[in-house]
């Protein structure tokens, strides 16, 4: 299992020490971000938070899926690499 986790239905008010301090309880936070919208500065209302080892963040995943954070109930899981889609521009040309 991985040691990130994905997680989703923050308050906007939450960031990434509200985060990082909520998860802690589970073990070694490495990292805690809470996604933000670039124009805005507005929260997305997700984030994402990894720890030092997988044990800690199945822990936290079964612990505080549900949870109350700011506010809100969240929900955690574990997070998925997204694929590859290529990006860098062009204008939608390709190479073969």
């Amino acid at each position: 299992m991985s040691s990130k986790l994905f997680v989703g239905g923050l308050a906007w008010a939450t960031r990434d020490e509200s985060l990082r301090e909520h998860f802690a309880q589970c073990g070694e936070v490495t990292d805690a971000k809470v996604i933000m919208e670039r124009e805005t500065g507005r929260s997305r209302g997700f984030g994402f938070v990894t720890f030092a080892d997988a044990e800690s963040a199945a822990k936290a995943r079964e612990e505080l899926n549900n949870s109350d954070l700011d506010g809100r109930s969240i929900r955690v899981d574990t997070a998925t690499e997204r694929p590859n889609r290529g990006g860098g521009g062009g204008g939608g040309f390709r190479r073969d």
